[in-house]
């Protein structure tokens, strides 16, 4: 009988109490558990659907062509509701059923949870969110951004608004619109070393919970401090909400860059359509569009079933993210179940090892080529910006990285305070 690995997944649904479990074999044998949070239902449930379903699908194709190693993956998914107490409480649970990786969702989860995971021994990841410090693999040992963290996005912002505006940020002014919590603010010291490095004037702007109000801000943005390029850094509803007020403010589109949350296909449809965002920027740590091998696949499993694909399918944006996701764990088990002989009866701390393990993957062009090997947790900082136009997504840029020796020099010296 083949043994059997379990994926735990965090999710926003209705609650710690309604995660739910896929499982993919009725095998009597050693569980591999891994645990995976995602908001089905919380503040930011439109990215934690697609999320959620591409990382399910991922693992379910992955079985569909035998699993790891001969190993069946299941998946425990958990909705968090973007909520730390939620969250702390599914990884008891995650725990509790011998889970090795923990997928999380969310920075202020992140930062709640960044103790236990080193303590318990149990590698996490936090894809494109989390603690920017935490690309430091020396000092975080068990924790995995594993794609260009805020202080990368951050990086990469800066140095897109500087080509834009012609080569040169000296006596430019920058406004820095951001969601008023940890998340929102983990990339304002980048921000503000990168202004004093540039020497251009960084004003920023708050904006408080639920963040679906922003005339005030865009109005001082485009009217007051006559901002000559704006980096954004919102989620949730907050996107949509900021190009309707900046467009009724007449600040134009196509001098905006947001962050990763800001820029996907719900955002810009909430936000008035594809027509009326012409120009609007948006950084990127995974490939968006249907253009892959991998979402092929996806496909013809679901056909192959004689079911439907989940809505979801069609927010490339988020859910190709889930399938980076997903894939990284898998990665990670198959490099660990590997090293342990074959053997689903693998800890923690070989997962961990297996992600040290993972180099130049990139998902047939899906994502930059990462590494997560050489101490680097987060893959390098790669980033792309995709804008606008009329018909959907066009890539502005390749793959880069924005200022990787000021940001990981930081990224040193933020990790060892930590020690």
């Amino acid at each position: 009988q083949a043994a059997e690995i379990v994926i735990g997944q965090m999710t926003d649904r209705t609650g710690v109490t309604a995660g739910a479990v896929a499982s993919f074999s009725t095998a009597q044998a050693a569980e591999i558990v891994i645990g995976q949070m995602t908001d089905r239902t919380g503040v930011t449930a439109n990215v934690g659907n697609p999320m959620g379903d591409a990382v399910q699908d991922y693992v379910a194709l992955v079985n569909s062509k035998g699993g790891v190693e001969g190993h069946t993956i299941r998946v425990i998914e958990i909705d968090n509701q973007y909520k730390v107490p939620p969250a702390v409480e599914g990884y008891q649970r995650f725990k509790s059923e011998g889970a090795v990786l923990v997928g999380l969702y969310g920075t202020p989860i992140t930062q709640a949870l960044t103790a236990d995971l080193a303590k318990d021994q149990i590698p996490g990841t936090s894809p494109g969110f989390g603690t920017a410090a935490s690309a430091d693999g020396e000092s975080y040992p068990y924790l995995f951004p594993a794609a260009a963290s805020y202080w990368s996005q951050a990086g990469g912002a800066v140095e897109f608004a500087k080509q834009e505006l012609g080569g040169e940020l000296k006596g430019k002014r920058i406004a820095y619109l951001f969601f008023d919590n940890p998340a929102g603010r983990e990339g304002l010291p980048v921000i503000r070393k990168l202004a004093e490095m540039e020497g251009f004037e960084l004003q920023e702007f708050p904006v408080p919970s639920p963040g679906i109000e922003m005339d005030n801000q865009a109005r001082d943005i485009a009217r007051r401090f006559k901002a000559d390029y704006v980096i954004s850094h919102l989620f949730g509803r907050a996107p949509s909400v900021q190009l309707q007020a900046l467009r009724r403010a007449g600040y134009p589109l196509n001098k905006v860059v947001s962050f990763v949350w800001g820029q996907s296909e719900a955002d810009i449809e909430a936000g008035g359509g594809y027509a009326a965002n012409v120009g609007y920027n948006g950084i990127q740590f995974a490939g968006v569009g249907d253009d892959f091998e991998l979402r092929r696949e996806i496909e013809a499993m679901y056909k192959d079933r004689g079911q439907d694909l989940p809505a979801t399918f069609n927010s490339t944006v988020f859910y190709n993210r889930g399938l980076l996701i997903g894939a990284l764990h898998i990665e990670a088990v198959r490099n660990a179940v590997k090293a342990n002989g074959g053997s689903a009866d693998i800890t923690g701390t070989q997962v961990r090892d297996g992600f040290r393990a993972i180099k130049d993957f990139s998902l047939g062009g899906l994502v930059p080529p990462l590494n997560l090997a050489g101490g680097d947790h987060e893959g390098g900082g790669w980033v792309r910006v995709f804008t606008i136009t009329e018909n959907g997504f066009e890539p502005k840029t390749d793959w880069f990285k924005g200022y990787r020796d000021v940001v990981f020099e930081m990224i040193k010296e933020e990790a060892a305070k930590s020690n």
